[in-house]
């Protein structure tokens, strides 16, 4: 019965699902924020809000630095962020408040349940939050889901949202305490609650949730199914583990707090940015091999691959095409370094056995060739200067050098040669794959997993191929 109703209703629409989505983080953001000010009232709200301020902006560069190298829409980020300030946040609020008077009226002893929950309920409670987010992305935009980088980024984005918006509480409620007891500015709680959440741990939340991050991100690289359900869940399960521990560390003693931040808390820290880094530079490695493949067969020029992979001559060539055609020529050439990534990544998971159905490749393949090709008089002049002004270009490079005669690769036909060309125009349907039969019609376009990849015939012609627990009361 439910297959037929999915064959029967049909699915929703993207604007239909982003009119649902900005609805829905519009209405917990409003709540969110009404609960806080009643929280803290007025004063300590903008304190609090000023202050939880300061980390935001370098933990954003910090996980968009990571995903430079196929940027995810700024879109999706904000609504990351915007779901872990204000969804997460709110969930996270009701279900710990529910949990803590739940278990205080069952054992009649308000100590106890603070802890448990503080303990066991919170982080289950606000991870799983989280990690709303990244299911959704990893359902309905899974084709800036490529590895573990985006995992990474979008699990960064949502936790720092989340962080946000319980720091606001934290230092709020701090600053009333203050109030009322006539602190000075040193001896205040304000500024210890500053030290300790914004200069000692800031990366605690997206730390626990990068975990997740990390297992949506090998999921959406794996073939098998199990496995795309497995690693999630094996991702999650630290996260919690993380945060309970980390909840629980002032029980530890005097000075459980300084033992689980230098033992654990630092030591993760440091593991994850080495791991950042790595994942930065594999990636960049895997899309200038995959785009050596695209150059060979002429949709790139040569000189433009190097620069693709090069994060400064990306922005010297944006820079280029500013200063010679204005703010749209740089916009292309964003799009067209973007879109030249995106289908770098694209081969690279699909080349490691990654959930690309077949027809999904090929149509997204060649829809970003033909996107790219359309920019191509655009952004190619500026990518190659670039690399020439960054000298990552070898003094003895030609770039009249027949690339097919020395590599096999098909090289590009003659526009009289082809019989689609209509007054230069691009048509992606006009498609020559020599890895399908068009007698069969559509088939897999990747060569089986024990077999290299065969570069896409090109035409010129027609330009085608192929924490303490997030709630209002009792805070610690």
């Amino acid at each position: 019965m439910y297959r037929a109703l999915h064959l029967v209703l049909p699915r929703p629409s993207g604007t239909v699902r982003t009119c649902v989505l900005l609805t829905l983080l519009g209405a917990t953001g409003i709540a969110i924020l009404e609960l806080v000010r009643e929280q803290t009232g007025t004063a300590g709200f903008f304190v609090g809000l000023g202050l939880a301020l300061l980390p935001v902006a370098p933990l954003m560069a910090a996980f968009r630095w990571l995903g430079r190298a196929a940027p995810a829409p700024w879109s999706q980020l904000l609504f990351c962020f915007g779901w872990g300030a204000c969804t997460a946040a709110l969930i996270a609020i009701l279900a710990n408040n529910f949990a803590t008077e739940w278990i205080a009226a069952t054992t009649t002893d308000a100590s106890a349940a603070d802890h448990l929950g503080s303990v066991a309920i919170a982080p289950v409670v606000e991870e799983s939050a989280k990690a709303a987010a990244l299911l959704l992305v990893f359902t309905f935009r899974r084709g800036h889901f490529t590895g573990p980088a985006d995992g990474f980024v979008v699990a960064g984005f949502t936790a720092t949202g989340f962080a946000f918006t319980e720091n606001i509480l934290y230092l709020g409620n701090a600053f009333v305490e203050d109030l009322a007891d006539g602190s000075g500015p040193l001896e205040s709680v304000t500024a210890a609650t500053f030290f300790v959440r914004i200069v000692l741990s800031p990366f605690a939340h997206p730390l626990f949730t990068v975990l997740t991050g990390l297992g949506f991100g090998m999921a959406a690289v794996s073939a098998r199914r199990a496995r795309r359900i497995c690693l999630p869940l094996l991702g999650l399960a630290p996260a919690m583990g993380m945060h309970a521990l980390w909840n629980g560390s002032s029980q530890f003693g005097e000075h459980g707090f300084y033992v689980v931040y230098s033992c654990v808390m630092v030591p993760a820290f440091g593991l994850l940015v080495w791991l950042a880094v790595r994942i930065r530079r594999d990636r960049l490695r895997a899309v200038e091999d995959e785009l050596a493949l695209y150059a060979a067969a002429g949709w790139l020029g040569r000189a433009e691959v190097p620069a693709l992979v090069s994060m400064p001559a990306r922005s010297l060539a944006r820079a280029l095409a500013r200063h010679s055609g204005g703010r749209a020529a740089g916009r292309t050439v964003a799009r067209y370094e973007a879109d030249a990534a995106a289908l770098a990544l694209l081969r690279h998971r699909a080349r490691r056995g990654g959930p690309v159905r077949d027809r999904d490749f090929a149509r997204r393949e060649r829809e970003l060739l033909h996107r790219l090709w359309r920019s191509r008089a655009t952004a190619g002049p500026a990518l190659a200067r670039a690399a020439v002004m960054e000298e990552l270009i070898p003094p003895w490079f030609d770039p009249l050098d027949p690339v097919a005669a020395r590599t096999g690769v098909p090289g590009p036909r003659r526009a009289d040669h082809d019989p689609h060309l209509d007054h230069g125009s691009a048509d992606p349907e006009k498609v020559h794959d020599p890895d399908r039969d068009p007698e069969r019609g559509p088939e897999r376009d990747l060569e089986p997993a024990d077999q290299t990849f065969r570069p896409l015939e090109f035409s010129h012609a027609n330009g085608s191929c192929v924490d303490p627990p997030l709630r209002t009361s009792r805070w610690r």
